[in-house]
């Protein structure tokens, strides 16, 4: 067997053979091992273990939008992914359509050619007359693009050091035993050495479907069309997964471009008379209809199936390998449907309970803060016992590191903290949903409103630390917002109790459901991708969490911070007591947070000081490791180990020195490497301090103070949802105030934009009018 697999190397160009050779002779271990059963996958994220699998390549993914020739582009991508799957070890067959297309292409270029030269020796000379084409057969187009098909496939494989072999089949080849034992082990063999199958009906023969035959068992599905051979192929040869390309994101559950149609994520058997179909594809013999008997037929022999768009330029050349990565792509075809709903289910849940939310009044939206706070302190022996669940199997696992240990830990002492903080949020929720924050007189009976409204929906997405839960929910709850909360698996018992305390709360008012805990397997990534649900996400976590996510949203805007470089430059007139006490506080007390310290900046009239000698002192007792930046190392001539970024986010007790001539330089340095987060100056100068505070752009600048107080309870916001460094909407810690944003309300009396046209008789008046106090004969809107 090693030999026969050998011997394909020598189709191959010498310069591709080792990498080819390499993949044939592979261990096992190094590719995916498939299902361990007969059942097919029950969750998007087993899609990654798919070893063997199907792509089928509907009429209109193939074919031109004229219907005559292929789209070269859409076929290049898709077998650049189907290449990168098979050198990763997966097992990939291709049941394609485009024969009829890519002959009806040839032969009408071939007749027009015949009645070209024709019409020339008839007439003597080559002007041409319009000619009408005869009607072309289907078969016969097969026929005559069968051969460049398969041309055209092997090309382009080839590219990719991929082998490929061509398949015809006929209804009968899988009617008939012996034909369908034949054809079974043919393509067996091909896969064991490594070759794609490209499969596709025989059209150039093929007899027309059996009449009442179609889709009605495991042994009797008639082909009558590349769905229903896609789908018998793969129970055929035991696939783990059919991906089925159309020109269509998936499955709706009603015809697409209809009013409220919307696509269905995961489709469950039992589901068809929820759905209502339209017409067929504008190519090709199968609708939407077809596919979806096609993938539960597949999905009963075991057969695990995605319906996707394989058209659509932007995701044309990923749609195959994302949805193997398990990402939300298409319609997912499950067996086991979930208990609770989807999370586009708890989504839309939560904007229209949010709403019922936002209408409440503020005594009431504070009294259910008040009682989440109360329930904080009541349930607390409850709310330990899970968060000791949550500890023993983190600690158990021994993945987390000490810091994340230490955030997934809650105590009594942090839960009466916690609670303080709700009753400080439920006393801000007093004035803040409706606040009036301009009021302006347009002219005479015309009044115009600014005022603050909820953003909407906002999507949460937090690491190991449940103490983020309830605050984050009180400040939603303050200020009107619906809020979907996607935490963490090692603290998933935690963030279990504590939904269901605030969802307790909530209920005392109606809106139970405004608050949602996602706690099925949805990946991150396919989170951000509601982008017509998600109004705001908001991550809060380390930062490769928070770029991830950043990356991954499409659409919707995401406020947070990627980077927490904070700063602290020590001026050469600084205090020696302040100095100490401002750095070790700013780099010891907590460097897994971000407003940590991760960079000291020196004058460098300081260097072989006293003072500089107590500042190392007391970094080498706390046990911080120092990296010299250039300019410091320059200095030195046994010194720490270079510093090998500027822009390094620590986290721990480790941080960088760098020296600089000026406080100018400082600022200079840390527009520079800094990530706008929080930066600090230790000087008595006030001319400088003042300087320093005016130039330096970020969110946070403080002055003979720690970098620690970068927090939303040391603002006095009672709790923040997280840290901005944005340039718009808020920035710094973001409170209440953050999670609001305004609308315009104007009040009129039969008023026209007609009034105020150039030749109009009214005029402008633009009065402000004060905001502490009503207009006189209109309600207050605080």
């Amino acid at each position: 067997m090693l030999l026969q697999r050998l011997a394909l190397c020598s189709r191959i160009p010498l310069d591709s053979r080792r990498h080819v050779c390499w993949l044939l002779t592979r261990p096992l271990s190094q590719v995916p091992q498939g299902r361990a059963n007969s059942s097919s996958f029950a969750h998007r994220g087993e899609l990654r273990q798919a070893k063997r699998i199907v792509v089928k390549l509907g009429s209109a993914v193939v074919t031109r939008g004229d219907e005559c020739g292929l789209a070269l582009g859409r076929l290049a991508s898709i077998v650049e992914q189907v290449a990168m799957l098979q050198n990763q070890g997966r097992e990939m067959m291709i049941v394609t359509s485009g024969a009829v297309a890519f002959g009806k292409q040839r032969l009408r270029h071939e007749i027009l050619l015949s009645q070209s030269v024709r019409q020339a020796l008839h007439s003597g000379h080559n002007q041409l007359k319009d000619m009408s084409l005869p009607l072309l057969e289907a078969r016969a187009c097969a026929a005559a693009g069968q051969s460049g098909l398969m041309a055209l496939y092997e090309a382009m494989f080839t590219q990719y050091s991929t082998c490929t072999a061509q398949v015809l089949v006929t209804n009968l080849d899988f009617h008939d035993d012996q034909k369908r034992q034949n054809l079974n082990s043919t393509l067996q063999e091909l896969l064991r050495m490594n070759i794609v199958p490209i499969i596709n009906t025989n059209d150039a023969v093929v007899p027309p479907p059996e009449p009442n035959s179609d889709l009605q068992g495991v042994n009797v599905i008639s082909i009558k069309d590349n769905d229903s051979l896609a789908a018998r192929l793969a129970v055929e040869m035991k696939a783990d997964l059919l991906i089925a390309l159309s020109d269509v994101e998936g499955l709706y559950n009603s015809p697409p471009g209809t009013d409220d149609a919307k696509l269905i994520d995961i489709f469950y058997p039992g589901d068809q008379q929820s759905i209502t179909y339209g017409t067929k594809s504008r190519v090709g013999l199968g609708g939407m209809e077809a596919k979806v008997k096609a993938a539960l037929w597949a999905l009963q022999g075991g057969t695990s199936v995605v319906i996707a768009n394989g058209t659509h330029p932007k995701v044309t050349g990923h749609v195959i390998t994302d949805i193997v990565e398990g990402k939300k792509v298409g319609t997912f075809f499950s067996e086991i449907k979930p208990a609770g709903p989807t999370v586009e289910q708890q989504t839309e849940m939560a904007r229209s309970t949010g709403r019922t939310l936002a209408s409440l009044q503020p005594d009431q939206r504070s009294e259910i803060i008040c009682h989440l706070a109360e329930l904080l302190t009541e349930r607390k022996e409850e709310i330990l016992a899970a968060n000791k669940m949550d500890m023993d199997l983190a600690v158990s696992a021994g993945h987390l590191p000490p810091p994340m240990l230490k955030r997934l830990s809650l105590s009594s002492a942090k839960l009466n903290s916690l609670a303080i903080g709700l009753r400080q949020i439920a006393v801000a929720a007093q004035d803040s949903v409706g606040r009036v924050l301009r009021r302006t007189r347009v002219a005479q009976n015309l009044e115009l409103e600014q005022i603050t409204v909820p953003i909407g929906v906002l999507l949460v997405i937090f690491e190991a630390r449940p103490d983020c839960l309830p605050q984050v929910s009180a400040l939603a709850i303050a200020s009107g917002n619906a809020l979907l909360l996607k935490g963490g698996k090692e603290a998933a018992n935690t963030n279990r109790i504590l939904h269901q305390l605030t969802q307790e709360a909530l209920s005392m008012h109606g809106v139970k459901e405004a608050v949602q805990l996602v706690s099925t397997r949805e990946e991150v990534e396919d989170l951000c991708r509601l982008d017509k649900m998600i109004d705001l996400i908001i991550p809060r976590g380390s930062s490769q969490l928070v770029r991830n996510i950043q990356r991954a949203a499409k659409g919707i805007p995401v406020l947070g911070h990627s980077e927490g470089i904070c700063h602290v430059y020590v001026d050469a007139d600084a205090s020696v007591d302040k100095v100490i006490k401002i750095v070790r506080d700013s780099k010891c007390d907590y460097p897994a947070a971000c407003n940590a310290m991760e960079t000291l900046l020196i004058h460098r009239e300081i260097l072989r000081t006293p003072l500089f000698d107590q500042i190392i002192d007391m970094l080498r007792t706390e046990r911080v490791k120092i990296h010299a930046g250039p300019r410091f190392a320059s200095f030195l001539t046994f010194s720490p180990s270079e510093a090998s970024s500027l822009r390094t986010e620590y986290g721990d007790l480790e941080c960088c020195l760098e020296v600089v001539d000026s406080m100018q330089e400082a600022v200079d340095h840390i527009h520079k490497y800094g990530s706008s987060h929080t930066d600090v100056i230790i000087t008595e100068n006030e001319d400088k301090a003042e300087q320093f505070l005016q130039q330096l752009d970020s969110a946070c600048v403080f002055w003979n103070t720690s970098s620690r107080f970068a927090d939303g309870y040391r603002f006095g916001l009672g709790a923040e949802v997280g840290i901005s460094t944005a340039r718009i909407h808020a920035r710094g810690p973001v409170g209440l105030e953050g999670l609001l944003t305004t609308k315009w309300v104007l009040r009129g009396d039969g008023h026209t934009a007609a009034d105020f046209s150039e030749h109009g008789t009214m005029q402008y008046l633009h009065e402000n009018l004060p905001v502490g106090q009503p207009l006189a004969g209109q309600r207050d809107s605080n």
